[in-house]
């Protein structure tokens, strides 16, 4: 399976439909309430792949900590991944191929991946998104010699610096994790909120989030966007310096997903529900502000991310030094694994995602959004685990209006009046 990191702009097949309503008629066949009470684990493990980012957290401590083996599920394997496209091709091959269940997820990714929109021949992959994993905790980082320009959560003097240098006959360049995908949008959102284009101002980049750090080094990029430690590392190697947390541009915005194949799921229904009550136990273990120094002792190993700890603890505890001159004690834009309903994968959030992939030409204006959402984000599994687990869920599939740094308001009732309130886009 060649790896394909870029999307197309051709319309969502015929056959997307088609896999997705044999998705759809597997869970009719299979209602999540059906499954009988206290019922096992069908299979005893599953293959979840993950990227060296700190939003992965809740699978290693499930893991680490024997949390997915006391719900039944011993066996589970968690796999690090290259790279967001490594991650694609691994789910489109499944287990059975030698690739993977599920995994650590930029939210949008199950999404592209069912609708065939970034798979090799488009040929569609249903999934499913079972969890939310965290909310906020990215980063922009711009290089070290835009220092004077005092880039921030304001992306105009970022604008005017790189009018500087492709005036001087040198390129700009800006890079993400994966196109379409979270990093990838967040970044869009602040250029063009400052008036810059990232399809004509500035050339769009994929690296892989370990490489971000090495890529700067050597000039490849002037800024990028990237989950932890990797904003920290830049700062520790004086290579660069944050910009802005993401949560600055929108705050306890939704950021990773637990992803499963939808096959796997409709096979394995309790298999399913076990392995979502173990990772959201660890996203409970994981926001206790006790646990925050073992957290970081944990994410920093070398079968996960392999870093020092004290490139982990500082922002994981709140601690924020950007790097330029200024430092939060205490930043309200901590990343969060739990609080604050951070686990259940509001319907809403994901409609957003959506209508910024229409925005910048990842998928079709004519797209059917609250459609593909519905076969694709399976918050009633999460609704039926968090009640087995005596948590209380949302009242409401929406967290309602979505208000961003620069006054811009989605509302998930009206998508398309987001849409045109934005003044650069790819989309008509």
């Amino acid at each position: 399976m060649s790896s394909v990191e870029h999307t197309t702009r051709r319309g969502i097949l015929k056959g997307a439909a088609g896999a997705l309503s044999l998705a759809a008629a597997a869970r009719v066949a299979l209602p999540g309430g059906a499954f009988a009470q206290g019922a096992g684990p069908e299979v005893k493990g599953a293959k979840l792949g993950f990227i060296a980012l700190t939003d992965a957290a809740p699978l290693f401590v499930a893991k680490e900590k024997g949390i997915f083996a006391k719900h039944g599920m011993p066996d589970v394997e968690v796999l690090k991944q290259a790279s967001w496209g490594t991650t694609r091709d691994n789910l489109v091959l499944g287990s059975e191929g030698n690739g993977i269940d599920g995994a650590h997820i930029l939210t949008p990714m199950p999404y592209l991946i069912s609708a065939g929109r970034v798979t090799q021949n488009n040929v569609p992959v249903p999934m499913y998104i079972l969890a939310r994993l965290n909310l906020a905790g990215q980063c922009i980082s711009v290089a070290k010699e835009h220092m004077g320009d005092k880039v921030a959560l304001d992306a105009k003097p970022f604008r005017a610096a790189l009018e500087r240098k492709k005036a001087a006959g040198k390129s700009v360049k800006a890079a993400m994790t994966f196109p379409g995908g979270t990093h990838d949008l967040w970044i869009r959102y602040w250029l063009a909120a400052g008036g810059i284009d990232p399809d004509k101002d500035i050339e769009t980049i994929v690296v892989p989030p370990p490489q971000m750090v090495a890529n700067m080094k050597v000039g490849t990029m002037d800024c990028f966007c990237v989950c932890e430690p990797w904003n920290e590392q830049l700062i520790t190697q004086g290579i660069g310096y944050t910009a802005l947390t993401t949560g600055e541009l929108w705050k306890d915005h939704p950021e990773k997903a637990l992803g499963m194949r939808a096959a796997w799921v409709d096979k394995y229904p309790n298999a399913a529900k076990a392995l979502l009550a173990a990772v959201m136990e660890a996203q409970q273990w994981c926001d206790k502000p006790e646990n925050r120094d073992e957290l970081a002792g944990i994410v920093a190993k070398r079968q996960w991310i392999n870093v020092p700890a004290t490139d982990v603890i500082k922002r994981m505890k709140g601690e924020f030094d950007y790097g330029d001159g200024r430092k939060v004690a205490n930043s309200p834009h901590i990343m969060k694994y739990w609080a604050d309903n951070a686990s259940y994968p509001y319907k809403s959030h994901d409609l957003w995602f959506l209508t910024e992939d229409i925005r910048w030409g990842k998928f079709d204006a004519q797209t059917d959004t609250k459609a593909l959402v519905e076969k694709v984000n399976r918050e009633d599994i999460w609704r039926e685990v968090a009640k087995g687990m005596g948590v209380t869920a949302p009242a409401s599939t929406s967290r309602g209006k979505e208000t961003f740094f620069d006054g811009k308001v989605f509302d998930p009732a009206d998508p398309s009046a987001y849409l045109n309130s934005l003044g650069i886009k790819k989309v008509a």
